[in-house]
């Protein structure tokens, strides 16, 4: 058994000027990386500019990054950022602008690799640019793992790439949610308990490596209802208001903040150690297909996994349902459904995704007791609706 994290991780309130230091010690030259807006909006970018500086280190911001980063995207931040001559990248957001931060440090350090072809394995492990992690959403737990998702457009291609980034620091502080809109909270905290459902049921759990979701199963579970009642809330105030559905009104206690992006910290920890499994697998084509955001695509299949592997391993489905205060594998569908609602696909679509699943052995090799092509079926069938 083996569990490691390298990197160096501090959740608290304030942690970036708290820790300022820490961060400065990293480089000289450091290109930012972020989404459109939200990190102005929520103020980790203004935390960690005031931090460099204050502290002298020069730094340029590239606020390019889409959800779903792309090849093109990391590839022209990359160019940016040995155009500066960065030493590090700093990665301020949610998944995908850690993940595109991830990619780019791959790329800033081997300029004879090219952005499209960063999902082929290279020869030898390759060297990256020191990466730090500012999250601020609930979900990827990107901080405290060596992956990067990213998508190829041109082969219609999302997964992970196959060079490992740990970052070097991870500065988590719950405060950043706090102006995040409440879907986005929900959707991030349901890919937050599938890390955690998929890194137990999973052949590569094991004893030492359970701490993390065991404890992170708990924790989410303190939070479901006051979610739950986020999306009823949210979705009375739409209807009542004249079919303007863009309304964000509902509320989240501010005192679930931390823990929720601290379960998030601890469900990347938990893949880390174990990778993630069939439901993730499924949920890449869902996203390419439909443009379904990450976490309910990964979120409608959960549950039909977990009813699958309930007759493999069903000590590990008592032991999630117990920590999650639920009953039943049709409570845990039932919760999901409250949260992230249904989808619904194409015939042509769902035999599509079945087709490349049954093949998708890096996932299928991962369920404990193994799967049958039947058991995939299964899973969309309940997962989804044909339409």
């Amino acid at each position: 058994m083996r569990f490691y994290v390298p990197t160096d991780i501090y959740v608290e309130k304030d942690c970036v000027k708290n820790h300022a230091k820490d961060l400065l010690a990293v480089g000289k030259r450091a290109l930012i990386v972020t989404g459109h807006s939200s990190a102005k909006a929520n103020g980790s970018l203004n935390d960690v500019t005031e931090v460099l500086n204050n502290g002298g280190v020069a730094y340029q911001i590239f606020d390019e990054v889409e959800e779903n980063p792309s090849t093109d995207t990391v590839g022209k931040g990359a160019q940016i950022a040995r155009d500066f001559g960065a030493d590090f990248i700093i990665g301020i957001g949610g998944g995908s602008a850690i993940d595109a931060a991830k990619a780019m440090a791959i790329l800033l350090v081997n300029p004879s690799v090219i952005a499209d072809e960063l999902h082929k394995a290279p020869a030898k492990p390759l060297n990256h640019a020191p990466v730090v992690a500012v999250p601020t959403t609930c979900g990827t737990g990107s901080e405290a793992t060596p992956v990067a998702i990213i998508t190829n457009h041109k082969i219609n291609l999302k997964k992970s790439i196959p060079h490992r980034i740990f970052p070097v620091l991870a500065l988590v502080d719950g405060k950043y949610l706090a102006s995040a809109k409440k879907q986005l909270i929900v959707n991030t905290a349901v890919d937050a308990l599938a890390h955690m459902v998929e890194s137990i049921l999973n052949v590569h759990s094991n004893i030492l490596n359970r701490m993390c979701p065991e404890y992170g199963l708990k924790l989410w579970g303190e939070c479901k209802e006051a979610l739950i009642a986020s999306v009823a809330a949210n979705n009375t105030a739409a209807n009542n208001a004249s079919g303007n559905a863009a309304l964000d009104v509902a509320t989240v206690d501010a005192s679930l903040y931390e823990k929720l992006m601290y379960t998030s910290t601890i469900a990347g920890m938990s893949i880390a150690m174990t990778s993630t499994a069939v439901p993730h697998g499924m949920s890449y084509d869902l996203t390419l297909s439909k443009g379904t955001p990450h976490g309910p695509a990964v979120g409608y299949f959960l549950a039909a996994y977990v009813e699958v592997c309930q007759k493999k391993v069903p000590t590990d489905v008592e032991k999630i349902l117990s920590l999650l205060g639920l009953q039943s594998v049709e409570e845990f569908a039932e919760m999901l459904r409250k949260l992230i609602g249904t989808c619904t696909v194409t015939r042509e679509l769902r035999d599509q995704f079945v087709a490349a699943m049954k093949v998708n052995h890096s996932k299928l090799d991962l369920v404990p007791g193994g799967i049958t092509p039947e058991e995939v079926e299964f899973i969309y069938d309940k997962s989804l609706i044909v339409g």
